[in-house]
């Protein structure tokens, strides 16, 4: 072990040493939270859905959701946009990489015919669950990531079966998943000042990532269609959410798919070669 390896781990070590004598005299606060904290999961859970009380309510009867994209709206701003940003240094890291000088053969790439044909069935059953478990995010256990997610494994499953070829042949390409991925966070910030515009235009007064009516902030989201509940800005949320999550994890799928003694020479300044 290096001495700048020494001085990693002492540093560390530290700096652990310190952070929990820190806390074992009380320097952070109180070690366990106040007994009265449960209060706010407990309001939490009567405003999530409740119509007698919808200038404070969600209006969505999934309280996961609600909490995710509405009670705490921002911090899931900021955490898709971190998400957002390790997939640009990802891009930014493999950039000039690519094996379009490689055309798609189905003799030589992918797997069987049955495996294919098994496929091309199995995709269309993971992208309609995928929509499902995304578009009803607010009213059952779910949500936009989740859906995401599911729909991120109908290219990864095509990726195995059919190959990257096959990937670049029908388009499903890096800078085509940027771009629907660059175009559900723009839908994710439009949900979020929605409101805010419509009171710019029409002189009144909403706050970011307002959901429902607030005191003195009198617009908000429909939270209902006929009999149908739509959770107001969740739905919106859970919809440009899924598009964004589906197109950065296949982004990172296409970028690990790339032949790595090719990506290894493209990094080290040499010629790649098809």
């Amino acid at each position: 072990m290096g001495s700048k390896e020494v001085v990693i781990v002492v540093s560390v070590i530290a700096f652990v040493l310190l952070l929990s004598l820190a806390i074992t005299v009380g320097g952070l606060g109180y070690v366990l939270p106040l007994p009265n904290v449960r209060e706010v999961a407990s309001w939490y859970l009567k405003t999530t859905y409740n119509p007698f009380m919808k200038l404070f309510s969600a209006m969505a009867p999934e309280g996961v959701t609600a909490i995710v994209w509405d009670y705490r709206g921002l911090d899931t701003l900021f955490e898709t946009a971190v998400f957002f940003l390790a997939i640009i240094g990802s891009v930014a890291i493999m950039r000039g990489i690519s094996l379009k000088g490689v055309k798609y053969d189905p003799e030589k790439h992918g797997m069987s015919l049955i495996m294919k044909t098994v496929t091309r069935i199995v995709v269309v059953m993971i992208i309609a669950v995928a929509g499902s478990i995304a578009l009803h995010g607010h009213l059952t256990p779910g949500g936009g990531f989740q859906g995401g997610a599911a729909a991120a494994v109908a290219p990864l499953l095509v990726l195995v079966v059919f190959s990257k070829y096959f990937m670049d042949k029908i388009g499903v390409s890096k800078n085509a998943m940027l771009v629907i991925r660059s175009v559900g966070l723009i839908g994710i910030g439009l949900t979020a000042f929605a409101v805010v515009l419509v009171a710019l235009l029409s002189h009144g007064q909403a706050y970011v990532f307002q959901n429902q009516p607030k005191p003195y902030a009198p617009l908000g989201f429909p939270y209902k269609a006929g009999t149908s509940l739509l959770g107001g800005s969740l739905l919106f949320f859970n919809a440009c959410e899924m598009f964004a999550v589906a197109a950065g994890f296949t982004i990172v799928f296409l970028l690990l798919a790339l032949p790595e003694r090719e990506v290894i020479k493209v990094l080290r300044g040499e010629k790649f070669e098809h």
